[in-house]
């Protein structure tokens, strides 16, 4: 996977540093359901070092669950990152934190078929105090104002985008186009991730805003750039979101606003992490000992089940058709003798890549406990290596080491214990804590 250009101007030279590190954020995050919707299925968490808006889709299937659990999964990011990653490094922070929300909302559905079809878009930025490493899915959007020029950092992946790439509307058209709210990326759980990831230079006196579609698909870029050269990131902030809903926003409405400034200034009082939108009202949840969420770190689950659904404006077929598949159709193929021949040996392919990524995909819903840098570690996959590849990655690591273990049950740990799905594997990881507690306790 390679990074995109940046589509960013160069910055101005750096002011002097503190610990290596030439910049800080001033950050705000504003979300408001607006005056339509009966929730708000968007979410969105500012920190100092991690911004990012998800805009959930999906009606009846709950995108405010998916968007939720987006967030929660990309807000374990906003940690101070090691100064001086090279970019590949960081950008693999981001891809992983992004594979990771996609994944969960995958286990979500398949705990509970009635969210089939949920998903979100992600526009998600990790700063390092230097720069912003940009990790894009779906039409919510990342801008950059400099020197009073606003920037659109990121690149809709909607239906509507890729005839403006053709050339085949123009924006006008694009506008009041009846597909204009269909996008072709989005975390999803079941579909293969490619998201855009790329590296944004910062100067200071930049101002960074992410929003949904709420925002940029009620407000043109030049209101935007007046409105973001004014005042404070919490004053821009609420004031794109009530411009956006004065100019008829029939969606929820939800921006962040960040600035670069230098990090030798002193921070705004009370400046903490803010998470907004559906994310904020998401309710934790414990297992019946009350200790899983304790015991793996930064591990977080919970739903907004107390909402009630509405059905999101996609149009007809949407959600059952690819887009893809409705732009493109299937060539007949031709009847020369040649042609045949190859269009047999690619069949015969096909078959057999089918076959390998079945079970592939067999190998990925599998689930077993082992050991990893001696702590007890849920994998998913199974534990073996076939022609090179490995079939397993660590999924979860607890803080349970396998020296404090039985010796039977380090022996089952060398072969791996399967479980049917993730839940059981918690599950199992629990009732090996609680008997090396009652184990050590005994001993005592």
């Amino acid at each position: 996977m390679t990074a995109a250009t940046d589509p960013t101007p160069d910055p101005a030279p750096s002011p002097g540093s503190v610990d290596g590190r030439p910049f800080r954020l001033e950050f705000a995050a504003v979300s408001d359901v607006g005056r339509v919707r009966k929730d708000n299925q968007d979410s969105g968490y500012a920190g100092p070092w991690l911004l990012t808006v998800c805009d959930g889709v999906g009606g009846a299937a709950r995108g405010d669950i998916a968007s939720s659990t987006a967030v929660q999964q990309l807000r374990k990011l906003d940690e101070e990152p090691a100064f001086g990653l090279v970019d590949d490094d960081l950008i693999g922070l981001v891809s992983h934190a992004l594979h990771m929300a996609h994944d969960e909302i995958g286990h979500l559905v398949d705990h509970d078929p009635t969210l089939n079809g949920t998903s979100t878009t992600s526009t998600v930025g990790l700063f390092d105090g230097a720069k912003l490493t940009v990790g894009h899915v779906g039409d919510s959007r990342a801008y950059l104002l400099r020197n009073g020029a606003i920037h659109q950092v990121t690149h809709d992946h909607t239906f509507v985008q890729t005839l403006l790439d053709e050339g085949r509307i123009t924006e006008d058209e694009a506008k009041t186009h009846p597909h204009r709210n269909l996008i072709l990326k989005a975390l999803d759980g079941t579909r293969e991730l490619e998201p855009d990831l790329f590296i944004v230079d910062l100067a200071a006196g930049d101002r960074l805003m992410f929003c949904s579609d709420g925002v940029c698909g009620y407000v043109d870029d030049p209101r935007i750039a007046d409105i973001l050269a004014t005042g404070t990131p919490e004053y821009a902030a609420v004031e794109l979101v009530r411009v956006s809903l004065d100019s008829g926003s029939t969606d929820n409405v939800t921006c962040v606003v960040a600035d670069v400034v230098p990090s030798d200034t002193m921070p705004s009082a009370g400046l903490e992490a803010q998470m907004v939108g559906a994310a904020a009202e998401l309710k934790r949840r414990t297992t019946k000992t009350g200790q899983m969420t304790a015991l793996f770190r930064g591990h977080r689950m919970g739903d907004t089940g107390e909402l009630d659904p509405i059905d999101e404006e996609i149009p007809d077929g949407a959600i059952a058709a690819d887009p893809e598949e409705m732009r493109y159709a299937l060539q007949a193929p031709s009847k020369h003798p040649k042609l045949r021949w190859t269009f047999g040996l690619m069949t015969f392919i096909g078959v057999v890549w089918i076959a390998v990524a079945t079970g592939f995909v067999w190998s990925q819903n599998q689930w077993y406990i082992g050991e990893q840098d001696g702590n007890v570690t849920i994998f998913r996959g199974v534990p073996t290596t076939m022609v090179g590849f490995d079939l397993s990655e660590p999924y979860q690591t607890s803080d349970l080491k396998v020296s404090d273990l039985a010796e039977t049950y380090q022996h089952q740990l060398e072969d791996g214990i399967h479980s049917k799905d993730l839940a059981g594997a918690q599950e199992k990881v629990q009732s090996l804590a609680d008997q090396s507690a009652a184990d050590s306790g005994s001993g005592s």
